[in-house]
């Protein structure tokens, strides 16, 4: 059976691509798609990515996606690096892990809009409560009593009006 580098290059010449069409079109990178090419899977840092690479590849260029994809996993299972599939179930979850798959679960779009309006209800409410607190004191509260004494003389003359002018 060729190897996955072989069966893309002949895919790709019988498509009449250069390489560098090949990554405009897919959107890769140049020297990742020549890594694919040469069989160089240690250019990738995981599996994941190089099996998204080869798929697309094989794809435009109407490879046969299934027979490419056997071969890839039989040569991805003979290099020690990318044999193995990081595992995910047996690491421990933390706190913050469970916060974070706890928020990534909600709907955003319906949480926010209601978290808006009961923040808008709290400083309303806060703002309500502090003015009622300030009307409800006697402002005259902390004044020492006293006692008025207008100026003498000032209450027994009032001015008279003045004549109107005709």
């Amino acid at each position: 059976m060729a190897t996955v580098a072989e069966q893309l290059r002949a895919a790709r010449q019988a498509a009449g691509l250069t390489l560098q069409q090949v990554a405009d079109i897919t959107k890769m990178r140049a020297d990742r798609v020549q890594a694919v090419e040469e069989g160089n899977y240690d250019a990738f840092t995981a599996p994941v990515y190089v099996r998204g690479f080869v798929r697309t590849y094989a794809r435009l260029v109407h490879a046969d996606e299934a027979t490419v994809m056997a071969a890839l996993d039989a040569e991805l299972a003979q290099s020690e690096r990318l044999r193995e599939h990081p595992s995910l179930t047996g690491q421990n979850q933390g706190t913050l892990d469970r916060i974070m798959l706890r928020l990534s679960r909600i709907n955003w779009r319906l949480a926010l809009p209601v978290l808006i309006v009961l923040a808008v209800l709290v400083v309303a409410t806060w703002i309500y409560r502090a003015n009622e607190r300030a009307w409800a004191e006697d402002p005259l509260n902390g004044v020492a009593p006293a006692v008025y004494q207008p100026p003498a003389g000032a209450a027994d003359t009032l001015p008279l009006p003045t004549p109107p002018v005709r």
